[in-house]
């Protein structure tokens, strides 16, 4: 961004990277003339800088860490001859080997020395400036930064992944890994982060006292602490706000490279080898692919719970995912839903607001890119698959969950477990906020869109879909129509029954969550019942009570008036034919009738018989039930064909 544009909050745009305090290396230049190959480790180191504690490294060229006594013996031992005179090589070397091997005491302090010179000095941006040269006039923003300040090291290290200039790339990439293996040299990190490190017993923050191969965990201890503090603020130490946006930004810069996660990088680095070998590191590559297999039988747990902090650090800020940020990046200007990008923490960055506001843009019918729509799909299905991504779901079920639901964590059937409970006859079955809490999810995951986000149900039903339902191309929203038409027939399972009913209750409970439905009704809805947007809420027309008003405009005479458009009305009778099948669906009647089918109808439980009991005992029934159950036989009377339309 431009000097004469500055502002405060710019600062916290790149406020956690270190190389905000004039990062440089001491004497490093690069070959002039004509131009060598690449190195295979990257940037070439040519001089040394003067490490602090090490006075006897000399300033000359060619300086290798081979030479010195401290680390002579590990660097032999740990990495490949070819990398010892380049240093960033050798860092990289140090600092990414297996757990169960240590370095000295005295080589781990000299390098540690040497990091700490090499993310302090200030002519690390003028080193910058000659290898990127190409790549600071391409990006504007790098372009205008003032120089001097330390906000063009900070510039690239952002825009990182638009750098195609072979030497800048590598060498951002390297200084980037460098910064990244130890918090201490994240800038201004610890700082934000001093009193919280401490409270939460996180870690030391006396320099030099830890290994640098374990600095991650603090970093990891303290995204811990803010998954708690959203699931659970009544018990979780409360982190303070500036610290809460350094954990965030620094889970953001870290998102397009998983070596830069330190503490997932090694929780999962054998689960990388074994599921993601073949998988090119970087642009967040990685992480969708480990993610993909986080519930394989292999997955170590270590990973699996690694990959679990990570997914809910991207609930609380979507940009902690890379492939997701930039594949949406333009989709969310075009919808106007970034509204306030200033705010690291506004609510719209949350994944459930983008979520949100681009599925109205879909259900609307305005272009949402398709790779867009694909990243959407992917964390619509996480959110699916396992309840502890949703914050209200863990706080506000917790209860359910593990009175009833415990052991059922993996492929959604937690959630679908609370969804059957939630539908249960007992209105104390499920406490109303887990309730609403639930029926937020599936709204932000929106499965009626396309069933296969709800795996419970997609592995379930897969043998119904293949023989009923596979002339409907897969993913189309119909498939739920054409599964609910064939619930109670012989070509439905028992497993794929449940879980639909248990998916269909909280679908019928807001009327946007059928894509059909509202694809055809959005209109009628609007100018009938004076609806909102997609992802709006109006307390005077909730979501429950729109079928309610399309349905009595339905059957209007054109003396009446204000009529459906014939789209609209045979979507209606498709909803009143389907809960017809179980006066669960039907909230008005299950909401007004459930004390008179307790007294009068126990008994009858088959397809349809619990609506022709209400029926037939309908002078019995209490005033409301009697008045809901009449309109629909009202309705029933006028729409003579409605059952053999759907037969």
């Amino acid at each position: 961004m431009a000097a004469h544009g500055r502002s405060p909050l710019l600062l916290l745009r790149f406020l956690f990277v270190c190389v905000c305090s004039y990062v440089s290396v001491l004497g490093l230049k690069f070959p002039s003339g004509p131009a060598e190959p690449p190195h295979p480790h990257g940037v070439r180191v040519m001089e040394a800088p003067v490490v602090a504690g090490a006075s006897q490294l000399r300033r000359t060229t060619g300086w290798k860490l081979a030479e010195e006594e401290a680390c002579r013996e590990d660097l032999t031992r740990l990495c490949p001859k070819h990398t010892w005179t380049n240093i960033l090589a050798v860092l990289e070397c140090m600092q990414d080997r297996k757990e169960e091997i240590e370095l000295s005491p005295d080589c781990n302090h000299l390098l540690w020395n040497y990091k700490l010179n090499l993310t302090t000095d200030p002519k690390f941006e003028s080193v910058a400036t000659e290898v990127c040269r190409s790549t600071i006039a391409e990006i504007k923003e790098c372009n205008e930064e003032v120089r001097g300040k330390g906000y063009l090291v900070s510039c690239l290290v952002d825009h990182r992944g638009n750098i195609s200039e072979y030497q800048c790339s590598q060498y951002i990439t390297k200084i980037t890994s460098v910064i990244f293996s130890d918090y201490r040299l994240i800038c201004g990190f610890m700082d934000k982060c001093k009193e919280d490190i401490n409270s939460l017993h996180c870690g030391s923050i006396n320099v030099g006292q830890k290994d640098i191969h374990s600095q991650g965990e603090v970093i990891a201890c303290l995204e811990k602490a803010l998954v708690r503090q959203a699931e659970q603020p009544d018990r979780a130490h409360p982190i303070k706000e500036e610290c809460q946006k350094a954990i965030l930004r620094v889970a953001e810069l870290s998102s397009d490279d998983f070596h830069l996660d330190r503490h997932l990088y090694f929780a999962c680095r054998e689960d990388r080898e074994r599921f993601c070998q073949n998988v090119q590191a970087g642009e967040g590559k990685v992480y969708k692919c480990l993610f993909n297999h986080k519930y394989e039988d292999a997955m170590s747990e270590k990973c699996r719970d690694a990959l679990t902090t990570r997914q809910k650090l991207i609930s609380q800020d979507y940009k902690v995912s890379y492939s997701l940020a930039k594949a949406c990046k333009l989709d969310l200007r075009k919808q106007h839903c970034s509204l306030d990008t200033n705010l690291p923490r506004a609510r719209e960055a949350r994944l459930s607001y983008l979520l949100l506001c681009l599925e109205a843009a879909v259900h609307r019918g305005r272009p949402v890119s398709g790779e867009c729509q694909g990243e959407m799909l992917d964390f619509r299905r996480m959110l699916m698959e396992d309840f502890s991504l949703s914050p209200e779901i863990v706080l506000h079920c917790r209860t359910e969950i593990e009175a009833q639901c415990s052991g059922l964590h993996r492929k959604g059937r937690t959630l679908h477990c609370l969804m059957r409970i939630g539908r249960g006859d007992r209105t104390s079955a499920i406490d109303s906020i887990c309730q609403n809490a639930l029926q937020t999810l599936i709204q932000s995951a929106d499965p009626g869109a396309d069933y296969r986000i709800d795996r419970a149900l997609n592995e379930a039903c897969e043998s119904v879909i293949q023989t009923a339902c596979k002339h409907i191309r897969s993913g189309d929203p119909m498939i739920l129509s054409c599964l609910m038409e064939h619930l109670y027939t012989e070509k439905m399972v028992e497993d794929c029954e449940h879980r639909l009913l248990e998916l269909q209750y909280f679908i019928s409970r807001d009327w946007k969550l059928d894509p059909v439905l509202y694809r055809k009704c959005q209109g009628d809805a609007a100018r009938l019942c004076h609806t909102h947007g997609w992802n709006e809420t109006s307390e005077l027309m909730p979501p429950g009570a729109v079928f309610s008003c399309l349905y009595r405009h339905a059957y209007r005479t054109e003396e009446q008036g204000r009529r459906l458009s014939r789209d609209c009305k045979v979507e209606v009778q498709r909803i009143l034919h389907q809960r017809a099948l179980d006066v669960k669906l039907d909230p008005e009647l299950q909401k007004h009738c459930m004390t008179d089918l307790g007294k009068w109808c126990s008994e009858k439980t088959d397809t349809g018989q619990e609506l022709e009991c209400l029926q037939d005992h309908l002078e019995d029934l209490v005033s409301i039930c009697r008045e809901v159950v009449g309109n629909l036989t009202e309705l029933e009377s006028e729409v003579k064909g409605l059952n053999f339309l759907f037969k």
